[in-house]
């Protein structure tokens, strides 16, 4: 089950995207304030499962509105107390405001400033403030409301979001972005329109989400692909059933959502006198579904994400950071899409390679469809090997030729276990990498296959045990679509 072939248009979606959008400010008379979810710089999901789709599509599509568009990032100031850590990126959302602000000022954007959401007074939030107004980024409070989000009398008052500053906004178009889930940009931009209504400033409110992507089925494999993804906050896909109440058309929308429209409808009307939507969908903006033109393709790659994700809920149970009802929920949607593991070839070559050679054994699907594999040696690890296999086979020199001799590889190793203190005297695919670079510098043949490296970005790969977290953090930036079985290599209790 390849995932090589393109299936979204993405200048389509730039363009239909951000035009509708403008049309959302219009029919607000002016002003809209867009509650944006997802990741908006390196969107490696939805690059996955709509093959064509790239990464900072979003943010390109905001660039498009740059002249129109400012920024405000919300963060929770219990998240900053606590310390919260974006998983993905292994830093805590205080540093990930600054990453953001930097990451929207280099394509152009204006942020124009921060929000601390649920502020009680606590002393990491008022240190953070302190610092961001020392670097020049204005910084608004907003705070805690008993009874919220269902005491509406308390909510929409003077009490509620009237206790909260008002930001200060220079554009028509506010996007209020967060580094994650819970940061509260729905409130922010609620209590955005409660003071604006009060200035007899005339605005909206509407929300961009990826996924579940409203306009195709609801059992679609894209939509149970978003299912997967967020198996361990249980979102469930469904019939919006406001829409199909209003208008007699089946949309898809995620519990979450659903289940606070009625409350956000009630908001709305005290706000605005009328709320202006039937539906949760009503509220989106998305237009990712409307620049799909193969759906063989994207429903081809939606599946292998479901298996990439069943694999990456088995690790987290192995390290003790999953559960099992999040593996048994992707057991569930994988029956729902009628697929297995064994659809995704490379891990049945991985599995057979390490049975065949008694140790830990890595596949790699090359985009011609050619499944290269890599076994330990006592030089190299499994994962090195295949890349080394993988990039021979790409520039057509033979598996037999020693791309970096054992004169440079030794060296190496006795660096790191005579004076680094590493128990494990193999090279991980960063020192390989480094080593092969090294060797190119003289040898035609490694330059050849160094210049391959491009062409495993989208290929799937796979491994018969848990990696190292250098290993897999390589085949992220390399782009390759890794999985490992859920087991480690040794039976150590702790794994480096």
């Amino acid at each position: 089950m390849g995932n090589f072939e393109a299936g979204f248009d993405n200048d389509k979606y730039l363009k239909m995207q951000s035009e509708h959008i403008l049309e959302r400010i219009s029919a607000f008379g002016g002003k809209l304030y867009l509650e944006f979810g997802g990741k908006l710089f390196d969107d490696f999901h939805a690059s996955r499962v709509l093959p064509g789709f790239a990464p900072d599509s979003k943010i390109r599509m905001l660039s498009k509105l740059r002249d129109e568009a400012e920024i405000v990032i919300a963060i929770n100031a219990g998240d900053i107390e606590k310390n919260k850590v974006r998983g993905d990126l292994g830093i805590t959302y205080d540093l990930d405001v600054l990453r953001l602000i930097d990451a929207f000022r280099s394509f152009g954007l204006y942020v124009g400033s921060v929000v601390l959401t649920r502020y009680t007074g606590q002393p990491s939030a008022d240190a953070f403030a302190k610092k961001l107004k020392t670097l020049g980024i204005p910084v608004y409070h907003h705070y805690s409301i008993e009874g919220y989000p269902s005491n509406l009398p308390l909510i929409v008052s003077e009490k509620g979001y009237g206790k909260n500053d008002y930001i200060e906004t220079q554009r028509r178009l506010v996007v209020v972005t967060a580094p994650g889930p819970g940061s509260g940009k729905m409130a922010t931009c609620l209590s955005q329109l409660y003071h604006d209504h009060k200035r007899g400033i005339r605005a909206g409110y509407a929300k961009f989400e990826t996924f579940p992507i409203w306009n195709l089925p609801l059992k679609h494999p894209v939509n149970l692909a978003y299912e997967a993804a967020t198996a361990d906050l249980n979102d469930v896909n469904m019939i919006d059933p406001f829409h199909l109440e209003a208008y007699g058309v089946t949309t898809v929308n995620y519990n979450r959502d659903v289940e606070i429209f009625p409350v956000v409808r009630a908001m709305l009307d005290r706000i605005l006198g009328e709320c202006p939507y039937k539906s949760p969908t009503d509220m989106g903006v998305n237009m990712a579904g409307n620049c799909i033109y193969n759906d063989d393709a994207v429903k081809t790659a939606a599946k292998n994400e479901i298996i990439r994700r069943y694999y990456e809920a088995g690790c987290r149970r192995a390290r003790g950071e999953g559960s099992d009802a999040e593996v048994l929920k992707i057991e569930l949607l994988m029956e729902q899409a009628d697929i297995q593991p064994e659809n995704r070839p490379v891990i049945k070559a991985a599995l057979k390679r390490a049975k065949e050679t008694g140790g830990p054994a890595n596949a790699i699907e090359l985009h011609d469809g050619t499944i290269i594999t890599g076994k330990t040696t006592a030089l190299l690890g499994a994962s090195s090997a295949m890349i080394l296999n993988a990039l021979k086979h790409l520039a057509g020199i033979s598996k037999e030729t020693l791309l970096i001799p054992k004169e440079v590889i030794e060296p190496v190793q006795e660096l790191k276990t005579g004076y680094l203190g590493n128990k494990n005297p193999l090279l991980h695919i960063d020192e390989i990498l480094i080593a092969l670079c090294v060797s190119a510098v003289t040898d035609p043949a490694a330059k050849k296959a160094l210049e391959q490296l491009s062409s495993l970005r989208g290929c799937e790969a796979h491994s018969s045990v848990i990696l190292s977290n250098e290993d897999i953090n390589v085949f992220k930036s390399l782009g390759v679509h890794l999985t490992n079985e859920p087991r480690y290599g040794s039976d150590n209790l702790y794994h480096a």
